[in-house]
């Protein structure tokens, strides 16, 4: 969490200092599409501080209204963040651009956007690269797209989609303002802002997709499950282990119920026992897996160790 937090403070400071030269740059050229990656700028450095209120607020302890802690908090500030980056990036960039290119004005001197886009470049490339280097240190070397669609640490991958889109929109805002001048026509401006608002929303529908799939209670990829169950089953007590159920509560943060059927004859200390070597080769295996509970589906001999004969084990913990 501590490393998620550079990547955000990084992204902040970038995007407060661009986008006050963005707007200086708009005000005197009259870009349409200067002050759309103004408003961009602008509304990144506010999502960066909502980010930080998440990654704040996941760190509180469990309560008794909250015994599993408030983890998800970080998922839902990455929606709120999701949804203006689609309505107040996206929807304004493309409302300023349609109205430029109803009413199109001739731009002023460009030379002022060029230096501002070169210096945004400077900045966010620098932002893009902290988040890059974050991000992949926790992919453990898994292909980019495959780690991006499974990180789990909004903090990161949000800056990271933020800064990516930031990068485009700076190519087309100079595209659009290199044509407006050089072929006289200031529509193309306008047109510039609208594609920058369409990049933002196409961005901002990733981040919503992604949330919601946390929100609602997403577990660990297939292959991590199937792993697991592996697990459980290369245990001599074990005779079979049902399908986990996992879910994320946090960034870093896993929960795991498991179902097994012990053997015949498994008496409670070697099931205990067991319980002990799956729960350590799973936690050493798979550290974000921190909240492990292994249920017996069937009924153990306890007669070697209490002489009372069968009980039904219900939880073994």
């Amino acid at each position: 969490m501590a490393e998620s937090k550079i990547a955000v403070y990084g992204a902040i400071a970038a995007n407060v200092a661009i986008a006050v030269t963005k707007f200086v740059a708009a005000g005197f050229s009259g870009s349409s599409a200067m002050l759309s990656e103004g408003i961009h700028s602008a509304v990144d450095a506010g999502n960066g501080g909502l980010l930080l209120v998440g990654l704040h607020m996941a760190k509180k302890p469990a309560t008794p209204e909250h015994p599993f802690g408030r983890g998800k908090e970080l998922y839902f500030w990455s929606l709120i963040v999701a949804v203006l980056v689609f309505g107040l990036g996206g929807g304004m960039s493309i409302y300023e651009g349609v109205m430029h290119m109803r009413r199109p004005e001739p731009l002023t001197d460009p030379t002022w956007s060029y230096v501002v886009l070169a210096m945004a470049a400077v900045f966010e490339g620098a932002s893009f690269l902290v988040a890059l280097r974050q991000f992949r240190r926790q992919s453990a070397g898994r292909p980019f797209w495959s780690s991006l669609h499974g990180s789990k640490d909004p903090a990161v991958y949000t800056v990271l989609a933020e800064d990516g889109a930031a990068l485009a929109g700076l190519v087309v805002a100079a595209a659009g303002v290199w044509a407006s001048h050089s072929l006289n026509m200031p529509v193309l401006d306008g047109a510039a802002s609208v594609v920058i608002g369409c990049i933002l929303a196409g961005v901002a529908v990733l981040l919503i997709r992604e949330s919601r799939g946390l929100l609602v209670g997403e577990g660990v990829r297939p292959d991590t499950a199937a792993a697991i169950r592996d697990i459980a089953q290369q245990q001599p007590q074990v005779q079979k282990a049902g399908l986990p159920l996992t879910m994320y509560i946090g960034a870093d943060d896993v929960l795991l119920a498991l179902d097994v059927v012990f053997a015949d004859g498994v008496v409670a200390d070697d099931a205990a026992a067991a319980v002990e070597r799956i729960e350590r080769a799973i936690r050493e295996r798979f550290p974000k897996i921190t909240r492990i509970y292994i249920e017996s589906r069937n009924r153990i001999d306890l007669s070697a160790v209490a002489g009372t004969g069968e009980v039904a084990a219900t939880r073994i913990e």
